[in-house]
Protein backbone atom coordinates (compact mmCIF):
# COMPACT_ATOMS: atom_id res chain seq x y z
CA UNK A 1 0.00 0.00 0.00
CA UNK A 2 2.85 2.52 0.49
CA UNK A 3 4.80 1.85 -2.78
CA UNK A 4 1.48 2.48 -3.71
CA UNK A 5 0.55 5.90 -2.20
CA UNK A 6 4.64 6.75 -2.76
CA UNK A 7 3.92 6.06 -6.78
CA UNK A 8 0.87 8.28 -6.73
CA UNK A 9 2.71 11.18 -5.26
CA UNK A 10 5.77 10.69 -7.36
CA UNK A 11 3.13 10.53 -10.75
CA UNK A 12 2.61 13.99 -9.22
CA UNK A 13 5.67 15.05 -9.25
CA UNK A 14 5.93 14.18 -13.14
CA UNK A 15 3.20 16.74 -13.80
CA UNK A 16 4.44 19.46 -11.82
CA UNK A 17 7.36 19.17 -13.41
CA UNK A 18 6.27 18.75 -16.61
CA UNK A 19 8.03 15.65 -17.57
CA UNK A 20 9.57 15.43 -21.19
CA UNK A 21 7.98 12.14 -21.74
CA UNK A 22 4.61 12.89 -20.15
CA UNK A 23 3.99 16.35 -22.20
CA UNK A 24 4.87 14.10 -25.53
CA UNK A 25 2.34 11.73 -25.34
CA UNK A 26 -0.48 14.24 -24.15
CA UNK A 27 0.87 16.11 -26.79
CA UNK A 28 0.86 13.70 -29.48
CA UNK A 29 -2.84 11.95 -28.28
CA UNK A 30 -4.35 15.20 -27.89
CA UNK A 31 -3.39 16.36 -31.48
CA UNK A 32 -4.63 12.56 -32.52
CA UNK A 33 -8.27 13.02 -31.19
CA UNK A 34 -8.85 16.54 -31.56
CA UNK A 35 -8.08 16.34 -35.74
CA UNK A 36 -9.92 12.95 -35.60
CA UNK A 37 -12.95 14.58 -34.05
CA UNK A 38 -12.68 18.14 -36.33
CA UNK A 39 -12.79 15.91 -39.29
CA UNK A 40 -15.68 13.20 -37.93
CA UNK A 41 -17.47 16.41 -37.27
CA UNK A 42 -17.27 17.98 -40.96
CA UNK A 43 -18.68 14.89 -42.15
CA UNK A 44 -20.98 13.31 -39.79
CA UNK A 45 -23.02 16.59 -39.20
CA UNK A 46 -23.93 17.48 -42.82
CA UNK A 47 -24.89 13.89 -43.26
CA UNK A 48 -27.10 13.61 -39.90
CA UNK A 49 -28.55 16.65 -41.38
CA UNK A 50 -29.82 15.20 -44.47
CA UNK A 51 -30.56 12.02 -43.10
CA UNK A 52 -32.67 13.77 -40.67
CA UNK A 53 -34.34 16.28 -43.35
CA UNK A 54 -34.97 13.93 -46.48
CA UNK A 55 -37.51 10.94 -45.94
CA UNK A 56 -36.62 7.67 -48.10
CA UNK A 57 -36.93 4.37 -48.02
CA UNK A 58 -34.74 2.47 -45.70
CA UNK A 59 -34.53 5.40 -43.81
CA UNK A 60 -35.36 3.67 -40.06
CA UNK A 61 -33.15 1.20 -41.09
CA UNK A 62 -29.95 3.09 -41.44
CA UNK A 63 -30.56 5.30 -38.24
CA UNK A 64 -30.73 1.75 -36.17
CA UNK A 65 -27.92 0.38 -37.94
CA UNK A 66 -25.90 3.83 -36.92
CA UNK A 67 -27.21 3.35 -33.07
CA UNK A 68 -26.00 -0.75 -33.30
CA UNK A 69 -22.72 0.86 -34.17
CA UNK A 70 -22.28 3.39 -31.23
CA UNK A 71 -20.75 0.39 -29.28
CA UNK A 72 -18.87 -1.52 -31.97
CA UNK A 73 -15.23 -2.79 -29.60
CA UNK A 74 -12.74 -0.60 -30.85
CA UNK A 75 -10.47 -3.25 -31.65
CA UNK A 76 -12.80 -4.30 -34.83
CA UNK A 77 -12.65 -0.94 -36.28
CA UNK A 78 -9.14 -1.24 -35.69
CA UNK A 79 -8.63 -4.60 -37.32
CA UNK A 80 -10.65 -3.52 -40.14
CA UNK A 81 -8.26 -0.62 -41.24
CA UNK A 82 -5.52 -3.09 -40.27
CA UNK A 83 -6.95 -5.19 -43.20
CA UNK A 84 -7.49 -2.47 -45.44
CA UNK A 85 -4.06 -0.43 -45.06
CA UNK A 86 -1.63 -3.51 -44.14
CA UNK A 87 0.76 -4.13 -47.51
CA UNK A 88 -1.09 -6.87 -48.28
CA UNK A 89 -4.71 -4.37 -48.19
CA UNK A 90 -5.74 -2.84 -50.46
CA UNK A 91 -4.57 0.50 -49.28
CA UNK A 92 -1.11 -0.22 -48.44
CA UNK A 93 0.07 1.94 -50.94
CA UNK A 94 -0.35 4.86 -48.77
CA UNK A 95 1.80 3.43 -46.22
CA UNK A 96 -0.51 4.52 -42.96
CA UNK A 97 -0.03 1.72 -41.15
CA UNK A 98 1.78 2.86 -38.15
CA UNK A 99 1.65 6.49 -38.39
CA UNK A 100 -0.39 9.32 -36.48
CA UNK A 101 -2.48 9.67 -39.93
CA UNK A 102 -3.57 6.33 -39.63
CA UNK A 103 -5.02 6.90 -36.01
CA UNK A 104 -6.17 9.56 -36.69
CA UNK A 105 -8.39 7.74 -39.57
CA UNK A 106 -9.17 5.11 -37.31
CA UNK A 107 -10.77 7.59 -34.92
CA UNK A 108 -12.91 9.25 -37.61
CA UNK A 109 -14.56 5.58 -38.48
CA UNK A 110 -14.65 4.71 -34.94
CA UNK A 111 -16.90 8.10 -33.68
CA UNK A 112 -18.28 8.51 -36.94
CA UNK A 113 -21.60 6.97 -35.94
CA UNK A 114 -21.98 8.64 -33.01
CA UNK A 115 -21.62 11.79 -34.07
CA UNK A 116 -24.04 11.15 -36.56
CA UNK A 117 -26.47 9.66 -34.53
CA UNK A 118 -26.44 11.91 -31.68
CA UNK A 119 -26.67 15.13 -34.47
CA UNK A 120 -29.94 13.29 -35.87
CA UNK A 121 -30.98 13.28 -32.64
CA UNK A 122 -30.68 16.49 -31.57
CA UNK A 123 -32.21 17.62 -34.65
CA UNK A 124 -35.32 15.71 -34.07
CA UNK A 125 -35.90 17.78 -31.03
CA UNK A 126 -35.79 20.95 -32.83
CA UNK A 127 -39.67 22.11 -33.08
CA UNK A 128 -41.03 20.70 -36.66
CA UNK A 129 -42.49 24.89 -36.47
CA UNK A 130 -38.70 25.55 -37.46
CA UNK A 131 -38.82 24.06 -40.27
CA UNK A 132 -41.84 24.68 -41.47
CA UNK A 133 -41.26 28.44 -40.94
CA UNK A 134 -37.93 28.25 -42.72
CA UNK A 135 -39.23 26.92 -45.87
CA UNK A 136 -42.49 28.87 -45.96
CA UNK A 137 -40.00 32.07 -45.68
CA UNK A 138 -38.47 30.84 -49.14
CA UNK A 139 -35.76 29.00 -47.56
CA UNK A 140 -33.57 26.13 -49.61
CA UNK A 141 -33.34 22.49 -48.69
CA UNK A 142 -29.54 23.65 -47.39
CA UNK A 143 -30.31 27.07 -45.49
CA UNK A 144 -33.17 25.33 -43.93
CA UNK A 145 -30.88 22.25 -42.61
CA UNK A 146 -28.39 24.82 -41.67
CA UNK A 147 -31.28 26.89 -39.54
CA UNK A 148 -32.24 23.32 -37.82
CA UNK A 149 -28.52 22.55 -37.03
CA UNK A 150 -28.03 26.36 -35.42
CA UNK A 151 -31.06 26.14 -33.24
CA UNK A 152 -29.80 22.38 -32.08
CA UNK A 153 -26.21 23.42 -32.04
CA UNK A 154 -25.80 22.96 -28.18
CA UNK A 155 -27.10 19.42 -28.07
CA UNK A 156 -24.47 18.66 -31.54
CA UNK A 157 -21.81 20.06 -29.56
CA UNK A 158 -22.28 18.17 -27.18
CA UNK A 159 -22.11 15.08 -29.39
CA UNK A 160 -18.83 16.75 -30.56
CA UNK A 161 -17.86 16.26 -27.20
CA UNK A 162 -18.73 12.42 -26.64
CA UNK A 163 -16.85 11.87 -30.31
CA UNK A 164 -13.92 13.51 -28.55
CA UNK A 165 -13.87 11.76 -25.05
CA UNK A 166 -14.58 8.16 -26.88
CA UNK A 167 -11.47 9.11 -29.50
CA UNK A 168 -8.79 9.97 -26.61
CA UNK A 169 -10.15 6.98 -24.44
CA UNK A 170 -9.97 4.10 -26.93
CA UNK A 171 -7.35 1.71 -27.27
CA UNK A 172 -8.08 -0.99 -29.84
CA UNK A 173 -7.32 1.12 -33.10
CA UNK A 174 -4.15 2.87 -31.38
CA UNK A 175 -2.45 -0.37 -30.89
CA UNK A 176 -3.33 -2.28 -34.08
CA UNK A 177 -2.83 0.91 -36.53
CA UNK A 178 -0.55 3.18 -34.55
CA UNK A 179 1.83 0.22 -33.34
CA UNK A 180 2.73 2.01 -29.98
CA UNK A 181 5.80 3.33 -31.33
CA UNK A 182 7.80 5.69 -28.61
CA UNK A 183 7.78 9.08 -29.55
CA UNK A 184 5.47 8.61 -32.55
CA UNK A 185 1.90 7.11 -31.94
CA UNK A 186 2.64 6.49 -28.31
CA UNK A 187 -0.43 7.86 -26.28
CA UNK A 188 -2.58 7.86 -23.51
CA UNK A 189 -3.95 4.33 -23.38
CA UNK A 190 -0.98 2.58 -25.37
CA UNK A 191 1.51 4.39 -23.07
CA UNK A 192 -0.65 3.00 -19.45
CA UNK A 193 -0.96 -0.65 -20.59
CA UNK A 194 2.59 -0.74 -21.67
CA UNK A 195 4.23 1.09 -18.81
CA UNK A 196 1.84 -0.45 -15.94
CA UNK A 197 2.95 -4.25 -17.74
CA UNK A 198 6.49 -2.97 -17.52
CA UNK A 199 5.95 -1.97 -13.78
CA UNK A 200 6.30 1.71 -14.58
CA UNK A 201 3.67 2.52 -12.12
CA UNK A 202 4.36 5.83 -11.56
CA UNK A 203 4.28 7.23 -15.43
CA UNK A 204 1.09 5.03 -15.86
CA UNK A 205 -0.38 6.63 -12.69
CA UNK A 206 0.63 10.33 -13.91
CA UNK A 207 -1.10 9.22 -17.57
CA UNK A 208 -3.97 8.30 -15.94
CA UNK A 209 -4.79 11.39 -13.62
CA UNK A 210 -4.14 13.88 -16.95
CA UNK A 211 -6.80 11.23 -19.20
CA UNK A 212 -9.43 11.35 -15.98
CA UNK A 213 -8.29 15.71 -15.80
CA UNK A 214 -9.42 15.33 -19.25
CA UNK A 215 -12.85 13.17 -18.62
CA UNK A 216 -13.49 15.50 -16.14
CA UNK A 217 -13.54 18.93 -18.60
CA UNK A 218 -15.54 16.92 -20.92
CA UNK A 219 -18.31 15.54 -18.01
CA UNK A 220 -18.29 19.77 -17.08
CA UNK A 221 -18.45 20.96 -20.59
CA UNK A 222 -21.18 18.67 -21.60
CA UNK A 223 -23.30 19.52 -18.24
CA UNK A 224 -22.60 22.62 -18.93
CA UNK A 225 -24.17 22.28 -23.03
CA UNK A 226 -27.26 20.67 -21.61
CA UNK A 227 -28.05 23.37 -19.38
CA UNK A 228 -28.25 25.70 -22.49
CA UNK A 229 -30.54 23.82 -24.49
Amino acid sequence: MNEIILAIFQAIELIVELDPKLIQITKLSLYISLTATLIGSLISIPIGGMIYYYEFWGKRTIINLIQTLYSVPTVLVGLFLFLLISQQGPFGFLKLLFTPTGMIIGQVLLILPLLIGFTITALVGVSTQIKELAISLGASTYQTIITIIKEARYAIMSAVILGFGRAISEVGVAILIGGNIRGFTRTFTTAISLETSRGNLVLSIALGFILLSLSLIINFLLNYLQGKD
